[in-house]
């Protein structure tokens, strides 16, 4: 029974958004930095976008869907054509720091540089300035959030918090700064990045089961559905986008199509829509 009292666009019976984040290797760098030197390494987040970021691009225009990517600005400056193919097939592209720095250990100031050169690289080469931001490493401060709102961001698609979009509140206010909550049980990397040396996951666990991923997903989106909430995907190129691990993506967009009373947007079409009716 639904629990949202959100009236989704053409009475739709819940909200869906495909995201991407295109880390390319500054995931590991980002995390290890001693990666500079480890080729094995980074040759494992250059296959992002070098080879899976064409197949999750096709999957998208199979079946028509408008995606956000979350970008960091060193990668735009290192793949502009990558990036630019992106926006010409019809997606967003969204702030993902500028060297996919873990925001949770920065001053205020340093989040503010790299919040800046984001932009500046994510503008110059996408011809767009970005609306949207995901937090690097998955962490932030409250300094973040004030800076997201300082410089005019729509949304966040960071925290974990809900199943719908919500306002962020400041000092017991409401902000103009909306979130796009997130779950990891719909983010295909913790299921499928695997390194041995530096080890990743900590605990070296094992790639999970390709079958039990895609029922989850499809599980989540049943609920979703049922309560009327707003279903937020993860993928990378790096883990979504090998030969066998397309067909999960590929099998799950179907399976989305496959219901006509779903709103499928964009991350800023979902944060426009929102701060217009829920202000």
């Amino acid at each position: 029974m639904p629990d949202n009292n959100i009236v989704w666009p053409n009475n739709a019976k819940c909200a869906v958004t495909v995201t991407i984040n295109l880390d390319a290797e500054y995931f590991w760098l980002s995390m290890f930095p001693d990666s500079i030197h480890r080729p094995k390494t980074l040759s494992m987040g250059q296959y992002g976008p070098n080879r899976g970021l064409q197949r999750v691009l096709d999957a998208l225009d199979q079946y028509g869907i408008s995606a956000t990517f979350f970008v960091p600005g060193k990668v735009a400056e290192i793949y502009p054509e990558h990036i630019q193919e992106i926006v010409r097939r019809g997606h967003e592209i969204g702030h993902h720091g500028y060297a996919h720095e873990n925001f949770g250990h920065l001053t205020v100031e340093q989040q503010r540089e790299a919040l800046e050169k984001g932009v500046e690289s994510l503008e110059m080469v996408s011809g767009t300035r970005p609306v949207g931001f995901r937090a690097p490493e998955g962490e932030m401060t409250q300094g973040t959030l004030d800076l997201l709102q300082e410089m005019g961001f729509l949304y966040s698609s960071s925290l974990f918090g809900d199943d719908r979009p919500y306002f962020h509140k400041r000092d017991g206010q409401q902000t103009s700064l909306i979130e796009l909550p997130l779950h990891w049980e719909l983010n295909d990397f913790p299921f499928f990045a695997f390194n041995y040396t530096p080890a990743f996951p900590a605990g070296q666990g094992r790639i999970a089961n390709y079958t039990q991923v895609l029922s989850t997903w499809k599980e989540e989106l049943k609920g979703y559905y049922e309560y009327g909430l707003h279903y937020v995907a993860q993928f990378d190129p790096q883990t979504i986008g090998t030969p066998g691990r397309i067909a999960l993506l590929e099998q799950l967009l179907e399976f989305i199509r496959e219901k006509d009373d779903v709103w499928i947007c964009n991350g800023r079409e979902m944060a426009e829509f929102y701060g217009v009716n829920r202000a």
